[in-house]
């Protein structure tokens, strides 16, 4: 089998996702292309890293780990890739299902050299069956879902979005691991960002890096009932914005904010004069997803002001740590 041998990284947390987690694994183990092994990362659980560890415990490509770090997705994440043996780590939700050619794809994007990630499309599984009428698609990242707005195809990114997608071991020599202090902390305000600051560090460390979408690397994501309603949107904007101003302390307000002009000045507006026009045309929903993309952006400003006041005044801080290979 050409192409890089590949860990695939799935930080876990919760028993209540017991099934989510087993369906996850699954989904890898039935890969067209086999990864090299499964690393199951616990945050800060003990009663679920027992019940883990002996659900794989005959399985010999399926390692079940304690998080080594601070509570949170990012050490958790670090934790997998200093235990990983892959050239290049994948990661994947706890929470999601990987369609059969996901590393395959993966695997493809790296025959060039100069590619230091891929990342994939990621595909909501509602609750209740189907998209709630008033949520827009341009916002579809609250749920962590590619979103509308978003290049289709092989491209060029800014960054990768971190529940689908990948990393050469090389991009963690360079840059060192996921920035702690930015993203998720069980189930704590739900901040994110963490990947898009690793990988503007990334290019700012190897500026030859490419780094790649392949909308063909797809996974499935289960969204909650209680991430349908209008007030989980509210909060993870409000958090989103909180964790843009990490981003752009962290790396600047020109990188940190670069793909989010384009989203607010051409994807937003387009998404808002569609919503009016199915209003128009008494379609189902059209005001609800014009009046959600207008509340999202005042939400996410408002947390961006907050969060850039905040940073300023020292009151929150965040820490890039190294990567040692075979730590854990």
């Amino acid at each position: 089998m050409s192409g890089p041998d590949i860990s695939v990284v799935i930080c876990v947390y919760t028993e209540d996702r017991w099934e989510d987690i087993l369906a996850a694994v699954s989904s890898v183990r039935a890969q067209s292309r086999p990864a090299l092994e499964t690393l199951l990362v616990v945050d800060h659980n003990a009663a679920l890293l027992d019940r883990l560890a002996k659900e794989y415990e005959e399985s010999g490509q399926v390692r079940v780990l304690a998080n080594a770090g601070p509570r949170g997705l990012s050490a958790g994440r670090n934790t997998g890739i200093a235990a990983a043996r892959g050239d290049v780590v994948a990661f994947l939700d706890d929470d999601a299902v990987a369609e059969r050619d996901w590393l395959r794809h993966f695997a493809e994007g790296y025959a060039d050299p100069r590619v230091m990630a891929v990342g994939g499309r990621t595909v909501p599984i509602w609750a209740s069956g189907r998209r709630p009428a008033w949520f827009p698609e341009e916002f579809d990242w609250v749920v962590g879902c590619t979103y509308k707005g978003l290049p289709s195809g092989l491209v060029k990114v800014r960054n990768v979005l971190g529940g689908n997608a990948s990393f050469r071991r090389s991009a963690f020599e360079a840059a060192g691991g996921f920035a702690t202090g930015i993203g998720r902390d069980g189930d704590k305000r739900p901040l994110g960002c963490e990947e898009t600051e690793l990988c503007i560090r990334l290019t700012r460390a190897r500026p030859e890096a490419i780094l790649l979408i392949d909308d063909r690397a797809v996974i499935h994501h289960r969204v909650p009932r209680t991430r349908e309603h209008f007030g989980y949107f509210r909060s993870r904007a409000y958090a989103e914005g909180l964790s843009k101003a990490l981003v752009a302390r962290s790396v600047g307000t020109d990188k940190g904010l670069e793909s989010e002009r384009r989203y607010t000045t051409r994807v937003l507006p387009a998404g808002v004069a569609r919503g009016l026009r199915d209003a128009l045309l008494a379609r189902p929903g059209g005001a609800g997803r014009a009046g959600a993309i207008v509340a999202g952006v005042l939400t996410a400003a408002g947390g961006y002001m907050v969060g850039t006041v905040r940073a300023r005044r020292g009151g929150t801080t965040f820490s890039v740590p190294g990567i040692e290979r075979g730590s854990t």
